[in-house]
């Protein structure tokens, strides 16, 4: 079996024709990861099995029919992403709880995802009482010109929302947080590990373990409409002690107690 790679680099206007290439090349199974690249693909085949990963509502942005009977080539798994944009604020919350301001930082170009976190943590703000702001970052350009702007929003903690390009910067994004000195939240313990705070969010290889052995199935002749949707539910909590210590914080026991993981 070859596989055929396609990497757009994080210029999404790229995916339409990459997934169009594939298709011609009439490949037996179609891997989109993200819900630019799922669209693509949906975009450019009926006919050629689609397998996808993402932290969507996979209904609700017009994929699939039903979770159980997803219909037409198209199934795969999501993930909790959007979903929890509300507990890593929470989390961060209680972790420094006298900050009375929290930024958001998201990815305008993703503006299924960056809606829909926007208003869900910005509702959770209020609930806490914090002053939220919306900082954006379309590109790793961005991200120095985002972090500078904390300062001046006297904000005391980041929550980093869902979106391929800070998925694919995660460990740089934790890096900046460090030197940044800002106690903030991701997904992926990636993040925690290059010397962000803490993360919390679905397991990536726990998704794709699910991606993998679908593409599986449909090679030995099972059709997508008949595989459901399934939903990736384990959930790490990652906390970076060192990290703490360098922010003068002290993470209660409790917390500790919480997590999957304790880096020191």
């Amino acid at each position: 079996m070859a596989i055929e790679y396609r990497w757009a680099r994080d210029q999404n206007d790229r995916l339409p024709v990459m997934a169009a290439d594939l298709v011609r090349r009439q490949v037996a199974v179609i891997v989109a990861l993200g819900i630019p690249s799922i669209a693509a693909a949906k975009a450019a085949t009926t006919t050629i099995p689609i397998v996808f990963s993402g932290s969507l509502d996979p209904i609700a942005v017009g994929f699939i029919a039903s979770l159980a009977r997803p219909g037409g080539n198209i199934t795969g798994t999501t993930t909790l992403g959007v979903e929890l944009g509300p507990k890593r604020l929470e989390l961060l919350h209680e972790l420094v709880p006298m900050a009375t301001s929290i930024a958001l930082l998201v990815d305008p170009n993703n503006p299924l995802s960056a809606d829909a976190q926007s208003r869900d943590v910005l509702e959770a703000a209020r609930t806490l009482g914090v002053q939220p702001h919306i900082l954006h970052a379309s590109s790793e350009a961005d991200f120095e010109s985002a972090f500078a702007n904390l300062p001046r929003l006297r904000a005391g903690g980041l929550v980093i929302s869902n979106s391929p390009i800070f998925v694919s910067r995660t460990e740089q994004l934790g890096a900046l947080t460090l030197r940044h000195a800002i106690p903030s939240i991701f997904q992926f313990r990636e993040f925690a590990a290059a010397g962000g705070l803490m993360s919390y969010g679905t397991d990536a290889a726990d998704s794709l373990r699910l991606v993998g052995g679908y593409v599986g199935r449909i090679l030995k002749g099972e059709k997508p409409a008949d595989l459901p949707v399934q939903q990736a539910t384990k959930i790490e909590f990652i906390i970076n002690l060192k990290t703490a210590k360098a922010l003068g914080l002290a993470v209660p026991r409790s917390i500790q107690l919480r997590a999957d993981e304790v880096i020191e």
